[in-house]
């Protein structure tokens, strides 16, 4: 199990990648689709259309790290993000979303706001 610290900033892009991408193919999508700089310290998550696989981009500062996960039965509940390219999440919230905890729409209840 793969734990992530509280201070780790986290994007999800909304729109689906073909997952043959690898390095190089990741890194353009973080740049071009997301316009963030992959070398941030950021972790960029990335699914496919049928979102049964996923792939993470990290850049831990003396090089890239992809890691992937594939499901065997079933698909992960992808958030739907209001600007439609990337979604912003938490270190908790990526934890659930990869344990298959269903996230509406990728934002809180009103009444868990701060």
């Amino acid at each position: 199990m793969l734990t992530f610290p509280s201070a780790l900033r986290i994007f999800l892009a909304v729109e689906p990648v073909d997952m043959r991408a690898q390095f190089n193919g990741l890194w353009a999508q973080a740049e071009q689709k997301l316009r963030e700089d992959p070398r941030s310290g950021a972790l960029f998550v990335f699914t496919n259309k049928q979102r049964n696989r996923l792939k993470m981009l990290y850049f831990d500062g003396s090089g890239v790290w992809v890691f992937a996960k594939r499901l065997e039965a079933g698909r992960f509940s992808w958030p739907v993000g209001s600007d439609s390219t990337k979604l912003s999440l938490t270190a908790p919230a990526l934890t659930m979303l990869l344990a298959g905890i269903e996230l509406k729409d990728g934002c809180k209840k009103a009444w868990y706001e701060r």
